[in-house]
């Protein structure tokens, strides 16, 4: 009986928990596609009205995050009740839709206070987006999602660093690492549309 738990804990039985989520993300690559277009689109916002006011801009963050975590939300329930393992990828779209609401909530908190949120959802979020893709096949798009985390870092050092810069130039900063980010996660989406045993029999 000690032997048959233990076989349960193996690694062969890790390795087929993991196959598992691989195949259900494969189904849903539509959700991690639709991540990249949304973000996508707000890069090109950004970028296309640099002179919008800051606060204004955190309503929109707002708004985006929200949709995005819900989003994110549905796409890793269904992948990781399949396996009955709550993982990084449902924490960062919870962690999304909390800094959604924070900064729906408190639009008029100061433009340093608002900075310093934006790196720090940025740099946990990039984390759990690389702890996620250590889980997930080379084959499925491992480093496209983990490279949105690693962008999604870069991009949290760089507010620290520098939280005082002009709001035209966060806006830059932000569509550009929206548009990069997006980008990314559609790539990994496409590795994931062409996983899937519909895809493949095409």
């Amino acid at each position: 009986m000690a032997g048959d738990a233990a076989s349960a804990t193996g690694p062969s039985s890790q390795l087929q928990r993991r196959d598992a989520m691989n195949a259900t993300l494969a189904r849903h690559w539509w959700a991690i596609g639709l991540r990249g277009l949304i973000a996508v689109l707000f890069g090109v916002v950004a970028l296309a009205a640099p002179g919008a006011v800051l606060l204004s801009l955190a309503f929109f963050f707002g708004i985006y995050l929200l949709i995005d975590g819900v989003i994110g939300l549905v796409s890793s329930v269904r992948a990781v009740v399949a396996n009955r393992h709550w993982g990084a990828l449902l924490a960062e779209a919870v962690l999304n839709i909390a800094m959604g609401l924070i900064a729906l909530i408190l639009p008029s908190a100061a433009v340093l206070a608002f900075v310093l949120l934006m790196a720090a959802w940025a740099l946990i979020s990039g984390g759990l987006m690389l702890a996620a893709a250590l889980k997930l096949h080379a084959s499925h798009g491992r480093w496209w999602l983990g490279l949105g985390g690693v962008i999604s870092i870069l991009w949290g050092v760089m507010l620290v660093l520098t939280p005082m810069v002009g709001a035209v130039v966060v806006t830059w900063w932000l569509g550009a690492y929206a548009i990069i980010f997006g980008i990314s996660l559609l790539a990994c989406g496409w590795r994931l549309r062409l996983q899937h045993p519909g895809q493949q029999a095409i």
